[in-house]
């Protein structure tokens, strides 16, 4: 029977890969928009390429964490090292908030100032579609892995080059209307498009990048997800044999949830038979919540 950490290591390995393949994606965006942007002289897409390396920054920082977090528990450790992953989905969130906060600057001072900064070439739409393509595969692979092996630092990695694409939409929309604007004078104003639709963009990353957050520093601060509780106990009465479930707590370390709880038991059976029953609580609990490390405290009548 395959131990549960070669099941770990093998889920470490997966995520590590989805999170190695996200910086070589994000690398190469640096790459590419940095030659485009200096080679056209569009600050739009300099300005991208500046947001694509706070995105690669963030894709090692999520590589290393996954890679620390799938280290197996040690003496100084005991519950394992998946509160890396936690503080990785923290630190990628703050690094949302400030990008949102620059945007949200940068689009309120050209709107005031009047100036665009947006210079429209056949290169400037390119990149900004291959940046698009790149970004929907990476992100979605990241969400993937994300729920698959319940990985904090994969889902706020994903959010974050989910942002790209909307950023890189608003480049191409405020491209779309400066050309327009060029071609029909009485609509000049489309220039602006671009600063409003960039200020819309962050106010929408900041509402979820607050709840990502939130739910980052819930795990930090070892809050029980909503419900759990109810439902743990729930299914270990659930168990012939036991007759009370109390005193459930349950804390999660990156994607590991580990479930301790009480279940009062009938005082005359055997040693024997009461292990059996918490072996019965633990696999009942396990079916709901696969990789859950589950500690059953039996307590006679």
């Amino acid at each position: 029977m395959k131990n549960s950490t070669d099941h770990d290591m093998g889920h470490g390995k997966k995520k590590e890969s989805a999170a190695a393949n996200s910086v070589f994606a994000a690398m190469a965006l640096v790459i590419m928009k940095v030659v485009v942007g200096f080679g056209t002289g569009s600050l739009g897409i300099l300005a991208e390429a500046a947001h694509s390396g706070f995105d690669l920054v963030a894709a090692v920082v999520t590589l290393l964490a996954v890679r620390a977090s799938a280290k197996p528990a040690d003496r100084e450790h005991r519950y394992g090292h998946g509160k890396v992953e936690n503080l990785s989905a923290l630190f990628e969130t703050a690094l949302l908030l400030v990008t949102c906060a620059w945007i949200g600057y940068e689009a309120i001072h050209r709107i005031i100032s009047g100036r665009t900064d947006v210079e429209v070439t056949v290169w400037s739409f390119a990149v900004m579609a291959v940046s698009i393509i790149v970004d929907v595969s990476r992100s979605r692979m990241l969400f993937k892995a994300a729920k698959k092996y319940n990985s904090q630092a994969l889902e706020a990695d994903a959010l974050h080059f989910s942002t790209d694409i909307w950023s890189s939409a608003v480049v191409i929309l405020g491209l779309g209307c400066v050309v327009l604007g060029n071609m029909i004078p009485a609509v000049a104003w489309l220039h602006y498009a671009d600063a409003v639709a960039a200020l819309v963009v962050g106010l929408i990353v900041i509402q979820i990048s607050w709840k990502l957050g939130s739910r980052t520093v819930n795990a930090l601060l070892d809050g029980a997800p909503e419900g759990l509780e109810e439902k743990v106990i729930a299914t270990a009465e659930t168990v012939p044999g036991v007759l009370n479930c109390h005193y459930v707590r349950v804390r999660s370390s990156g994607p590991q949830l580990f479930v301790e709880l009480h279940v009062l038991l009938d005082g005359r059976i055997s040693l024997q038979e009461a292990h059996r029953l918490t072996e019965d609580v633990e696999k009942a609990i396990q079916d709901i919540y696969p990789d859950a490390d589950v500690t059953v405290h039996p307590e006679p009548k």
